[in-house]
């Protein structure tokens, strides 16, 4: 393996822990904050978190490490052999599947119908109490489970790989 590549990998196992982080605070404490505000503060307060999501270095994280995800697959799958590269190529897959694929087919349709409700509506305080949030938090938590299994999984399949290659030399 290129230095370049193991830095990558080892780079990546934070960028995975700092994700899951991310969906850690909102699963145990912001979720539920949230939903202690009467409803209204509550819907206001993600509308604005799901607007500013996209401005900030969580965005480049999110979106970056799917790609650094689609480049470790590739490689693990064409250049990496038994176990350790398993272990890798199962990480960077939980992330596309466990965390991106979550995120794009279950949080996003929820944050983009919460996002056009008005805040003084009935259906918006049912919709925030009876739908959003326990779904949308058992997804995050989805999320949160996958980004620490996909470091894990990254972490045990690059201290392995470093082993095996420390034995070969």
């Amino acid at each position: 393996m290129s230095p370049i590549v193991f830095i990558l990998l080892q780079l990546s196992i934070v960028a995975y822990a700092f994700v899951g982080g991310v969906f850690l605070a909102f699963s145990d404490f912001i979720m539920r904050s949230l939903a202690h505000t009467g409803g209204v503060g509550g819907v206001e307060a993600m509308q604005v978190i799901n607007r500013e999501v996209f401005r900030w270095i969580f965005m480049a994280l999110f979106l970056g490490m799917a790609a650094v995800s689609v480049f470790t697959v590739i490689y693990s799958a064409t250049n990496l052999a038994g176990g350790p590269g398993l272990l890798i190529l199962s990480g960077a897959l939980v992330y596309l599947l466990g965390c991106f694929a979550v995120t794009v087919f279950f949080n996003v349709p929820m944050n983009e119908a919460l996002a056009g409700m008005d805040l003084t509506s009935e259906a918006t305080r049912d919709y925030w109490t009876g739908t959003y949030l326990p779904r949308w938090t058992t997804w995050n938590s989805v999320r949160t489970i996958a980004c620490a299994l996909c470091a894990v999984l990254m972490l045990f399949g690059l201290v392995w790989l470093t082993r095996v290659q420390m034995r070969l030399a």
